[in-house]
């Protein structure tokens, strides 16, 4: 090997090694950053990414901006995209599903993904058209039980949070439903309120004010105790079915080769973010806990739930469920 081969080879060792370190993070972030959020506009998790970008903007001195990349393609974009910290996503606990869903994925949803913090929950909440004939969670069940597959759900996407909580829904009460996916929430709603779609589940930050306005019925809602904001809405275990538990969170990721300096700075950057008492207060109007963690700990929910849900989920695409 000559000196100019030997320089050079030295030089990608040095900067190598000051990826693993703590240099990379000194000067994160010098570009634009950009959010991923693999849902519609107005979604839940679109909301939450907003305000995240807003803070982290305000934070690093440098323009942070949401894009709505709905769907696989999304997710896929932030897993085979910049490794520089550049671009991140914020996502809900559908994405521990969304290998089981998608056989045929470019992508491992769990290992090609470096988990940076979550981001907050939020109670699910059970709707139907306001003109349905069953006005209480019993006779939904009851109604779906009659008549196998005349009943419809809808959600925010195959693998959405609202989809997992509808396929938990369905395999707790053993009810057969016809499954119509949407690009997100607010499409969800909408063919709740035509009456396209039978059943449903949504956020009372997307769907609040509708429910509250008489545009939506809620039947029940997920949790220990019932939302201040909709005081008559009993909880599924006051409806009668308390085996359903279910908690809907929402976090960031990045592309697994995203330096550990750096996604270690936006999680606490993340956290002292969501820490912001005008923020709290926001959020905890609309039904919305926000809380952060450490990446390793978020990572550790993220397996968890893949685990769980993942099998719940492949009973219901096999077949097996239905």
């Amino acid at each position: 090997m000559d000196r100019r081969q030997f320089m050079i080879g030295s030089g990608l060792a040095a900067t190598t090694a000051l990826i693993g370190t703590g240099a990379v993070a000194q000067t994160y972030p010098n570009q634009l950053i950009r959010i991923v959020v693999p849902f519609s506009g107005g979604s839940m998790t679109d909301i939450l990414a907003r305000s995240v970008a807003e803070k982290l903007t305000a934070k690093w001195k440098q323009q942070v901006i949401v894009e709505n990349r709905p769907g696989i393609a999304g997710v896929s974009s932030v897993a085979k995209g910049p490794v520089d910290g550049s671009q991140i996503m914020l996502t809900s606990n559908g994405h521990s599903v969304v290998g089981v869903v998608n056989k045929n994925l470019n992508f491992d949803p769990i290992k090609d993904f470096a988990t940076i913090s979550r981001v907050g929950s939020t109670p699910a909440i059970l709707i139907v058209p306001p003109d349905a004939p069953f006005k209480t969670l019993a006779e939904l069940i009851a109604a779906a039980k009659a008549k196998p597959d005349s009943l419809s759900y809808s959600s925010a996407g195959v693998g959405s949070a609202t989809g997992i909580a509808a396929e938990l829904f369905r395999h707790l009460t053993q009810t057969k439903m016809v499954l119509i996916p949407h690009r997100g929430l607010p499409e969800s709603q909408i063919s709740i309120i035509r009456g396209d779609t039978s059943v449903a589940f949504t956020y009372f930050s997307v769907g609040g004010d509708l429910i509250q306005s008489g545009k939506l019925r809620a039947l029940a809602v997920t949790g220990k105790s019932r939302m201040a904001q909709l005081p008559d809405v009993p909880t599924f275990a006051e409806a009668g079915l308390p085996e359903f538990t279910y908690d809907s969170w929402f976090g960031l990721l990045a592309a697994a080769a995203v330096p550990k300096p750096i996604v270690d700075q936006i999680a606490r950057d993340t956290a002292e973010a969501l820490s912001d008492p005008a923020l709290i207060k926001q959020f905890t109007g609309q039904g919305v806990d926000l809380a952060s963690s450490t990446p390793e700990a978020f990572g550790t929910e993220l397996r968890s739930d893949a685990e769980r849900y993942g099998k719940l989920v492949a009973m219901s695409t096999d077949g097996a469920a239905k």
